[in-house]
């Protein structure tokens, strides 16, 4: 099954795609800075560039997003029926990356933690955001 759209229009639809400073992602930063936790984004430093960083509590948040981060299990994460292949190759590697950054950054002594997008939506939002902070909380306790 081919594309339906040419390479170029293909090409411009996916250049729109952001990487950082999503909805999700300001969605978890405007509630930890509401709640006083003061971070740093997407620090080069560390493997994997988290999402968030609060370094006095030795905790990144990763905000994965369910399609390309290959949510198992995610009524939102579907593998595309066209060029299959690339697809497959694409969300497995970044499935490897961010195992070992996480493995990387554990070992390293920080704890890591992955909000999913979908665990974001409207019907989930205040409970993931609450359980996000009862846990910061017991860090900095």
């Amino acid at each position: 099954m081919s594309d339906v759209f040419t390479k170029e229009i293909r090409s411009e639809i996916m250049s729109r795609i952001k990487s950082a400073n999503t909805r999700p992602e300001f969605l978890v930063r405007k509630f930890i800075f509401s709640h006083g936790y003061r971070y740093r984004l997407h620090q080069k430093s560390l493997i994997g560039k988290p999402d968030i960083v609060l370094k006095k509590l030795k905790t990144v948040i990763n905000v994965h997003g369910c399609f390309w981060h290959g949510h198992k299990g995610c009524k939102f994460f579907k593998m595309p029926k066209t060029n299959n292949d690339f697809w497959k190759h694409k969300i497995s590697n970044t499935i490897q990356r961010d195992k070992i950054a996480e493995e990387t950054l554990k070992n390293d002594g920080w704890t890591v933690i992955t909000i999913w997008e979908c665990s974001l939506r409207p019907n989930k939002r205040e409970k993931t955001l609450s359980d996000l902070l009862i846990q910061l909380n017991s860090f900095s306790s």
